[in-house]
């Protein structure tokens, strides 16, 4: 079999967690050939590890000159649509982290190039993979809930702005919690919703917390510079008549270190995701509520957990193994336009004080 050729635009933490760790465990898939980062030193540094060819600090120079196959995009979000346009329009595959884009047009922009050189693009919303996730999706997809008709997504920290990176920089990340956080869960609902199309969003963002120095429980961030929201919340409202509540945050004053819950209301059954408060698999994944022969009843299900393959791994392989095969993966780029306009609708929202129609 022909091994994919590989290259990583972006040689920062999603990089290293992620996407070069998961290529080396797939050498009889993959050869990765090339890394790029605008920080030389960063890209040598991982092409040592993990025996990489040829580094770059130039991502078009990588493109423009190593063969390739396909390519990870693990950079700020303000560079995401540049640089997914860019491979695509070469002729290669993507795996773009999240967010899509900072703004609609930017989102439309990939999935406009997607169309146009039929290449393969996906998104890294990785907790589409975790097997609990998958196991609902075969819940709500036999009509075990019914028809889902609201859903609530919960991705809060207590003191969890990043103390490295541009997490905290609105300019290059286009937001905070919403549009780093929040769009994790946001998606997850929606996947497991079947991606209704939206129609209209009200949110609030606030910055109280990060603008001062404070305890912080990943690492020291740089207040000084704090210009994302920390908190945010919205609701969202489809086509259909379906909803969503949102909330997320870097910093909140409540009593769990860190909180992810997803939780859907079907007419005939409801169900849990993550009902964690320190995202712990050991704890119960999923919990489905029903009714049973005129009983309510509660359904954990038990199955195993494969404890060192990371929802990132996962991810990563079905990507290759989609390339491989020739077949879309879970999240496309016309998702991705969807995802961005209720994510840029929440934000309007906010600054406006009014409603917004998608």
């Amino acid at each position: 079999m022909k091994k994919l050729r590989v290259g990583v635009i972006g040689c920062g933490g999603i990089s290293e967690i992620a996407h070069f760790p998961t290529y080396a465990k797939l050498r009889d898939k993959v050869e990765l050939v090339a890394a790029a980062d605008i920080d030389i030193t960063r890209a040598q540094a991982c092409a040592e590890r993990y025996g990489v060819a040829q580094v770059f600090d130039n991502a078009r120079e990588m493109i423009d000159t190593v063969p390739m196959d396909m390519v990870s995009i693990c950079t700020w979000n303000i560079s995401h649509a540049e640089l997914a346009v860019m491979a695509l329009d070469a002729g290669l595959d993507v795996i773009c982290e999240k967010p899509p884009a900072i703004t609609v047009e930017q989102a439309q922009s990939i999935a406009d190039a997607v169309k146009r050189s039929g290449r393969i693009l996906t998104y890294g919303f990785h907790y589409r993979y975790a097997p609990e996730v998958e196991l609902l999706k075969r819940y709500v997809d036999a009509g075990d809930l019914g028809d889902i008709y609201a859903a609530r997504a919960l991705f809060l920290r207590r003191r969890g702005i990043p103390g490295w990176g541009v997490f905290t920089n609105k300019e290059l990340q286009g937001g905070g919690p919403l549009i780093d956080l929040g769009v994790h869960a946001l998606d997850t609902v929606l996947h497991i919703m079947g991606y209704p199309v939206p129609k209209t969003v009200m949110g609030a963002t606030y910055s109280e917390i990060g603008k001062r120095k404070g305890v912080g429980l990943l690492g020291e961030w740089d207040w000084h510079n704090y210009s994302v929201e920390d908190f945010a919340r919205g609701m969202i409202l489809f086509e259909d008549g379906r909803s969503i509540i949102l909330e997320t945050s870097f910093a909140l004053n409540m009593e769990a270190r860190e909180t992810l819950q997803l939780s859907f209301l079907g007419n005939t059954g409801g169900a849990d995701l993550f009902p964690i408060t320190l995202l712990n698999r050991s704890d119960t994944p999923l919990k489905v509520y029903t009714e049973q022969h005129g009983a309510l009843v509660d359904i954990h299900p038990l199955y195993q957990l494969d404890p060192d393959t990371s929802y990132h791994e996962l991810e990563v392989r079905n990507f290759v193994n989609c390339c491989l095969e020739r077949r879309q993966p879970y999240s496309t780029a016309e998702q991705g336009v969807l995802l961005q306009k209720i994510i840029c609708g929440l934000y309007e929202s906010a600054q406006t004080g009014h409603a917004v129609e998608l």
